[in-house]
């Protein structure tokens, strides 16, 4: 239980940022939206939904038997049509999201590296952390050291909210990047955002497996390309 409490702390905190990260993209671009809607706060209560912060975390646990689950903020509004950057505007906005997990994930890969190398970090225990998270053992209140387990359990929340929203699904971001180049109406663009959120929880465990065996793979990479380990 103290794992995932400590795994959703980070999530939301993550989620939030992912969230505003698309808010300021969208205001720099000439879309006041987010900011008028008072949505480019770290504040995780302006952010906070629920069904995707509480209802389908708890669902996918129950779904899962407790070995997954994953949570997100409310979208922050922005609308396309102020965009200086008709074409390439909306993709810009949806990357911006993605971009600030994988930069929130470097930083602290980075700096437990440095605490590694300083000796405030033992080596051993990065590894046995590793070993316990992804062979699916607890992490905690095992006497390692604190600051290995936050950081990792950050880097690893941002890997995995990074990649899992650039599933080209509507309404991830992913799809973002896709419209940018494919051919699509506009009117079909927002008919598949606006309603896409119905079936992105059916096509998540239809595709689970796939999925987040891809995600998982590019966790172990990140980790070994950072850490070293």
């Amino acid at each position: 239980m103290p794992d995932i409490i400590l795994f959703l702390i980070v999530l939301v905190m993550s989620a939030v940022v992912h969230e505003v990260s698309h808010g300021l993209a969208a205001f720099w671009l000439g879309d006041p939206t987010a900011k008028y809607a008072g949505r480019l706060t770290l504040n995780p209560l302006k952010h906070l939904d629920p069904w995707g912060s509480f209802l389908m975390p708890l669902f996918l646990l129950l779904l899962s038997g407790g070995r997954f689950f994953f949570a997100a903020a409310k979208p922050v509004p922005y609308n396309p049509y102020n965009l200086r950057d008709q074409k390439y505007g909306p993709a810009i906005v949806g990357a911006a999201g993605p971009l600030s997990n994988i930069l929130i994930a470097l930083l602290f890969g980075i700096s437990l590296k440095i605490f590694m190398a300083s000796g405030i970090v033992p080596a051993q225990d990065v590894t046995q952390i590793l070993n316990n998270l992804f062979l699916g053992g607890g992490i905690l209140g095992s006497g390692l050291n604190g600051i290995a387990i936050l950081f990792i359990i950050i880097m690893y929340i941002n890997i995995l909210l990074a990649f899992f929203n650039l599933v080209p699904i509507p309404p991830l971001d992913g799809s973002k990047l896709l419209f940018a180049v494919l051919p699509i109406r506009e009117e079909t663009k927002l008919y598949l955002e606006q309603y896409g959120l119905i079936f992105i929880i059916p096509l998540i465990i239809i595709l689970s497996g796939p999925i987040f065996a891809l995600i998982r793979f590019i966790e172990l990479i990140f980790f070994r390309l950072v850490l070293g380990i």
